[in-house]
């Protein structure tokens, strides 16, 4: 295969992986009901003048099945960190027991886990667009490399097959990303 088709398909191939990367990392913060320290992974607190993500200014671990424990490594950290989890949109309540934060988390109604289940297919909508976008644009450079002469229209042909079999492969692992999300979210 020439070396040109080859770096449009590894390019579309890595743009496709970080889309579903970017999909999981978003999940993991859609809560489920139970306690996972990821859960606190996208907020940030300033640590000595430096926004850090939390597990760098505190010790995060799970408790039991539905609390988290937040151990800071300074004991001065403990209100900046209570009030960091507060202001997120994780809608936590934290209490503070000395120099341990303690994070129960509330059980899910049948409602707020339909909402989620919605949320999680919005996201998975915008990934799909995401990975037809870029199928589009390998196939847009396939169309130039032809155009000026660089492959025949018989490669053109074989490699627009191959990148939409790249992407019906990286919209089964979506589907199947958000079928596990599902599950997740409707298991009480």
């Amino acid at each position: 295969m020439n070396e040109m088709i080859t770096m449009i398909r590894q390019d579309a191939d890595e743009r496709m992986h970080k889309s579903v990367e970017t999909l999981k990392s978003e999940f993991i913060k859609i809560r489920t009901g139970r306690a996972h320290t990821s859960l606190l992974e996208h907020i940030t607190v300033s640590y000595y003048g430096t926004n850090v993500p939390i597990n760098q200014a505190a010790n995060v671990t799970v408790l039991d099945s539905r609390t988290l424990g937040v151990t800071p490594f300074d004991k001065s950290m403990v209100t900046v960190l209570d009030k960091a989890i507060r202001d997120s949109d994780l809608g936590l309540n934290p209490t503070n027991v000395g120099d341990l934060i303690r994070l129960p988390l509330p059980a899910m109604t049948e409602e707020r886990r339909r909402d989620l289940v919605k949320v999680v297919r919005q996201e998975v909508e915008g990934t799909r667009i995401a990975i037809r976008n870029i199928r589009r644009d390998a196939n847009q450079d396939l169309k130039e490399l032809m155009k000026e002469g660089d492959i025949s229209k018989d490669d053109e042909h074989r490699a627009e097959e191959d990148i939409q079999k790249l992407t019906n492969q990286f919209i089964k692992k979506v589907d199947a990303v958000l079928a596990e999300k599902e599950a997740e979210l409707m298991e009480i």
